[in-house]
């Protein structure tokens, strides 16, 4: 009987002993777990957020390449919009030709040509005295505006001839535009 009062006693002292097997194996299974976590999900993880970094990257590349291609784009756009330098002498031929049909006197329309810092375009002024009814004049500025070629008319200053309303009136130009090369 001394077996059955050992068997007592142990379980007497030792009242958690049928709970042992049961809390190695949750011990195992948690340094299994944690074991994965670490060799496995942790890694992962940062693959994953690497590679989300990539991603993100190549996206933000992309995204400038198209902006780039678009300004790209832009800027052909604008440049065809420039005369060419061999029709900068043509483009002043014009404007004299377009006072003419207009009635209004340019006597002495000059030029000069202004290289630009950029390697894109040059900067071209034409200047002079015109002279004319305010009706023809208004109506020669109109057409340098909505003419094919880039103008702008930079300055403009005025003075009347004389004191009458059908007496001509001089404008002092200064037309610019920019010339590809």
């Amino acid at each position: 009987m001394s077996s059955d009062s050992d068997i007592v006693s142990r379980v007497i002292y030792h009242p958690f002993s049928p709970l042992i097997p049961m809390a190695c194996m949750v011990l195992v299974l948690a340094i299994t777990l944690a074991g994965i976590h670490l060799f496995l999900v942790f890694p992962a993880e940062k693959r994953v957020a690497n590679l989300e970094g990539d991603w993100t990257a190549a996206r933000d590349r992309l995204v400038h390449h198209r902006e780039a291609k678009k300004i790209r784009d832009d800027l052909t756009q604008v440049l065809a919009v420039f005369p060419a330098q061999e029709d900068f002498v043509p483009l002043a031929l014009g404007i004299t030709d377009e006072a003419k049909r207009n009635r209004v006197g340019l006597p002495s329309l000059s030029y000069q040509v202004e290289p630009q810092k950029g390697e894109l375009a040059t900067k071209a002024f034409f200047r002079g005295a015109v002279k004319g009814r305010y009706e023809d004049l208004r109506r020669f500025i109109h057409q340098l505006e909505v003419a094919e070629e880039l103008l702008f008319i930079e300055d403009l200053d005025v003075a009347r001839s004389g004191g009458q309303q059908r007496d001509p009136v001089t404008f002092n130009m200064r037309i610019a535009t920019y010339l590809r090369r």
